[in-house]
């Protein structure tokens, strides 16, 4: 009897924390921002299980149902989709501040040195610091016609090549070669490395992000997985690993290259291309942002990739 007396004395306080807690549950909820409507997910996958190729065919027919802004789970990763152009420009306009962080993947944040670069950095002092850099003094009008004879150079290559070609009868993929040609400019432009030398450092600088382009477009679990985030199933943390030691060691012999250049150098000439520019920033000791070569390295990294 006295155990049965102990047990009726303990619930009261069971029924006081079970309507406290009912009492909490309903403040939060009625503080939470209401999210848009959501298909039926399925435990730990999702709505994975809706999104089928075509993806753009999927999300068509999720908006057709549910409306133009959906909510989804793509495994533990909570993503809005959106299908109207008025929606978008909300958004990306008029509340454009809310949404400028861009999520970068487990693979971009590491190829990017922990997003150092301009295009998944944060929004925040340095974001805006190489925004203004990039435009006023890498990418503004005055560098790029400072750098037109560096692209004139490179089509009068392509035109000898295709010359040569021509009369020697020979087979072009020219789109493979307008690719090359591309790649050819942005690197004599960001390194000062050409793509049609066959043994120059541009072509290797190429595999590189080759590699590193394919590495970060992987379906990779530890993107929307939880549980999957401090494993690496798919052995993708270590070919990123490998990936980024080359990368880094072959722009680390070009900027030791660039500053061995520019100390020789007895005057102060023109930035001879990006990186040059970049470096002046990161010798300036009046900057308003100290960057760091890591900041150089993946800001060439994103160049390369764009």
């Amino acid at each position: 009897m006295k155990t049965m007396d102990d047990v009726q004395g303990y619930i009261p306080i069971f029924l006081i924390f079970l309507a406290s807690l009912k009492l909490l549950q309903a403040i939060f909820k009625a503080s939470k921002f209401r999210l848009p409507p959501s298909p039926l997910a399925l435990p730990v996958i999702g709505h994975f299980h809706l999104l089928k190729p075509p993806l753009h065919r999927s999300f068509q027919k999720l908006s057709n149902r549910y409306g133009p802004l959906i909510h989804l789970y793509l495994g533990s990763t909570p993503v809005v989709v959106v299908s109207s152009a008025e929606i978008a420009r909300e958004i990306f306009k008029t509340h454009e501040l809310c949404f400028s962080n861009r999520p970068a993947n487990v693979a971009i944040s590491y190829l990017t040195y922990n997003s150092s670069d301009l295009g998944f950095a944060p929004y925040g002092p340095y974001w805006k610091f190489m925004k203004k850099l990039c435009m006023s003094e890498l990418l503004n009008g005055r560098m790029l016609d400072q750098l037109l004879p560096i692209r004139e150079e490179e089509i009068n290559r392509f035109l000898v090549m295709l010359k040569m070609k021509g009369e020697a009868c020979e087979r072009v993929n020219v789109g493979d070669e307008l690719l090359k040609l591309t790649n050819s400019v942005v690197m004599r432009m960001a390194i000062g490395k050409s793509c049609f030398n066959v043994d120059d450092e541009a072509q290797k600088v190429t595999e590189r992000v080759k590699e590193s382009s394919k590495v970060s477009g992987m379906f990779n679990l530890a993107d929307y997985f939880w549980f999957c985030r401090g494993l690496d199933l798919q052995g993708i943390g270590k070919r990123m690993k490998e990936v980024r030691e080359r990368f880094d060691t072959m722009i680390e012999s070009i900027i030791r290259e660039h500053e061995d250049a520019r100390n020789r150098s007895t005057q102060k000439d023109p930035p001879k291309d990006v990186l040059d520019a970049l470096l002046s920033i990161y010798e300036d000791q009046s900057s308003e942002v100290k960057i760091t070569r890591d900041n150089i390295k993946a800001f060439l990294v994103v160049i390369f990739l764009e």
